[in-house]
């Protein structure tokens, strides 16, 4: 944000200093249509491996070089840390082979060679987090890495551990080789698979020059413009060369989340209650979640049910509901999928499809009374995913407070019958049960994101009794106490990432319902705004 956002703030005369930021963070919604994400180990990688030629290549190498853990992998705790350390080992493997780097990329590329052999490629598949196409992923990484040691020159191999790196015990090349397989015979790429362009040996087609993205990501659209010639996309060489100016080098994934941001930020500061007036542009490209099957996170990604429904949800708390058809596009014997064919279940795209339901069953008591049923249905669909200590669980975020915010925001507004007014009441219990000894709460440890999903539970919970009061207090302190904190990635994608916008608007929200809560404006509200600016300048 800018520094006239900072100063409002900032600025003790402000009657309403968080809604002076939301207007700020909504206003900057369109001077970056592609949305912000933070860096991306995994996407950085593959542009220093699979795309040297583009400019900020030695900077994308200085990145990942810097970004490497203590312990010589990248990236979060557990096995989340694999598929980024698979491609930033590969990627400074490759700049070694092109003689571009010196002691200190030897070094790293044997220290992460030491974590892949030593940990992460020694547990059961079955451990590995769900993060998409993990199984096409990692051999596929495996299996290059294997071939960039066998030819090293000696002189630089015989300083590097030598035996073949193993698959996890668990995980086979089937798929791959099968999607592969398919893709060379010519067979039609899945929308979904584009996202993963640079592991499938892909052809390059004949996209044209108004593509912008191949799969809204960048590793992807850098390996079709690398087997395509820059000159065959235009259109997509300028997207890269915005993100790697944008980032210094580095680039995020997944890009463009145009309509995914809009929709998560618009919906949930609303939701909160802070006062915001996004610009026509801003709304309109939301109304696509009418028609057909919806709408997309964003270019080159295929429509989805959960985007589809903040988008509506988004929508209707601003004035312009819609009827929610498309949504019944996705519906399963299980309640509603991300989209169709998917594997797996989302707990928090059915909250969002009970968001998007409910709202047009409150505004239309005479609706089709299949949108009724399916607020009845959603309800028990939700509270039998509820685990046993009264929190929820997600494919698309690595932290249950996520999930548990979705599931609780929605059956507290929407659901049906006594069970879900009891699932809000456990997981708030759950929610006090689990804050730490300085005020956040958090899967690893304490984060913002974490805490202002916990914060928006128990303040969604209508109670006065004192407890919650004294972790509410509590988690606002350490809001404010982390203003200088980067957010630490935990959105599921090819690895975990962190959209800094969405969690911005996150803590923004927390805020507003804490000093609903409270009374007046405090210093430590105005800090909690600032924090917004400091991770999405």
């Amino acid at each position: 944000m800018s520094d006239r956002a900072v100063r409002v703030l900032v600025d003790a005369a402000s009657t309403d200093p968080i809604a002076d930021a939301a207007r700020e963070l909504v206003a900057g919604l369109c001077l970056r249509p592609w949305g912000q994400v933070a860096a991306s180990v995994y996407e950085t990688g593959r542009l220093v491996a699979v795309a040297p030629w583009l400019t900020g290549h030695h900077q994308r190498i200085a990145f990942l070089l810097r970004s490497q853990r203590p312990d010589g992998a990248w990236g979060p705790p557990e096995g989340y840390a694999l598929v980024p350390t698979l491609s930033a080992t590969d990627a400074l493997l490759a700049a070694l082979a092109d003689g571009r780097g010196g002691t200190d990329l030897l070094t790293s590329v044997s220290r992460g060679l030491g974590a892949l052999a030593g940990t992460l490629l020694a547990g059961d598949a079955r451990t590995l987090p769900d993060t998409p196409a993990l199984d096409l992923i990692v051999p596929a990484l495996v299996d290059t890495i294997n071939d960039r040691l066998a030819g090293l020159e000696r002189a630089i191999a015989d300083r590097l551990p030598r035996p073949p790196l193993p698959l996890p015990p668990g995980l086979n090349r089937d798929r791959l080789r099968a999607v592969r397989s398919a893709v060379a015979a010519g067979a039609a790429l899945p929308p979904k698979l584009a996202h993963f362009y640079e592991i499938l040996d892909a052809v390059p087609a004949d996209a044209g020059p108004t593509l912008t993205a191949v799969g809204a990501s960048p590793a992807a659209t850098a390996a079709w413009l690398s087997a395509a010639g820059p000159s065959a996309g235009p259109a997509a060489h300028a997207f890269l060369r915005a993100l790697i100016r944008d980032g210094g080098g580095p680039v995020p994934c997944p890009a463009p989340i145009t309509v995914f941001e809009r929709a998560w930020v618009l919906s949930g500061l609303r939701r909160a209650g802070v006062t915001i007036n996004p610009p026509t542009s801003v709304l309109e490209s939301l109304t696509a979640a009418t028609a057909g099957q919806g709408i997309a996170t964003g270019d080159g990604l295929p429509t989805d049910a959960d985007t589809t429904a903040v988008s509506l949800d988004a929508l209707a708390r601003l004035g312009r509901p819609a009827d929610p058809a498309s949504l019944w596009a996705y519906e399963t014997a299980d309640g509603f999928c991300t989209w169709p064919g998917e594997d797996g279940f989302s707990v928090t795209t059915n909250a969002h499809v009970l968001d998007a339901f409910g709202q047009h069953v409150a505004r239309h008591p005479d609706a089709d009374p299949r949108y009724r049923r399916a607020v009845e249905r959603l309800s028990l669909v939700l509270t039998g995913r509820q685990r046993a200590d009264g929190a929820w669980q997600d494919r698309w975020h690595a932290s249950p407070y996520y999930a548990t915010v979705c599931c609780v925001q929605a059956l507290a507004e929407f659901g049906r019958g006594a069970a879900a007014a009891e699932a809000v009441d456990r997981a708030a219990g759950w929610v006090l049960n689990s804050q730490r000894a300085d005020g956040s709460w958090g899967r690893w440890g304490g984060t913002a994101e974490e805490t202002a999903y916990a914060l928006q539970v128990l303040l969604t919970v209508p109670t006065t009794v004192p407890r919650v009061d004294d972790a509410v207090a509590r988690g606002h302190a350490y809001l404010h106490e982390s203003v200088d904190r980067e957010h630490p990635p935990l959105w599921y994608g090819k690895e975990l990432y962190c959209p800094t916008v969405i969690v911005g608007a996150a803590v923004l929200a927390a805020c507003r319902l804490t000093t609903d809560r409270a009374s007046g404006v405090d210093r430590s509200v105005v800090d909690c705004g600032y924090q917004l600016t400091k991770t999405t300048t």
